[in-house]
């Protein structure tokens, strides 16, 4: 019996809601807003231009601003001028920021409890089915 493409959207939103809701309720109890998580956790992974954040967050240039104002004011990131154009802002993650982001998501006990679930080996297809799946749905976003 094989799984139909719709059985398996519903699941991967089941899942993506579950994570959301706990990663939201996690990054609260340590102060940030879930927006503010989510810019925090794009840094921690590459150091990103305001406008592709922008993108990201699917939202206006502004309200990138503000977020990265208040992310700024706590020493969680910096603002860093373009290496080839000075007008442009890079955000980056600072070492406070990595040690937040890194807090977040040790704190994240429902997810942490969910794959517990899997064995090694099970992690281990997880993820690399994810990955397979990560750079179709990530140009998604741009085709949008």
């Amino acid at each position: 019996m094989s799984t139909s493409k719709s059985a398996l959207m519903d699941v991967i939103a089941a899942v993506g809601g579950a994570y959301y809701q706990d990663f939201a309720a996690v990054a609260a109890r340590h102060g940030l807003t879930p927006v503010q998580a989510k810019v925090l956790g794009a840094v921690v992974r590459a150091p990103q231009p305001m406008r592709a954040l922008a993108e990201q967050l699917v939202c206006d240039a502004s309200n990138v601003t503000g977020i990265v104002d208040r992310l700024e004011a706590r020493e969680l990131v910096r603002r860093e001028p373009g290496p080839q154009d000075r007008r442009i802002k890079i955000v980056t993650a600072t070492e406070q920021g990595r040690a937040a982001l890194a807090a977040v998501r040790e704190d994240m006990q429902t997810v942490h409890d969910a794959l517990d679930r899997l064995d090694e080996a099970e992690r281990d297809q997880l993820h690399d089915i994810l990955q397979k799946l990560l750079p179709e749905l990530s140009r998604a976003g741009v085709r949008a």
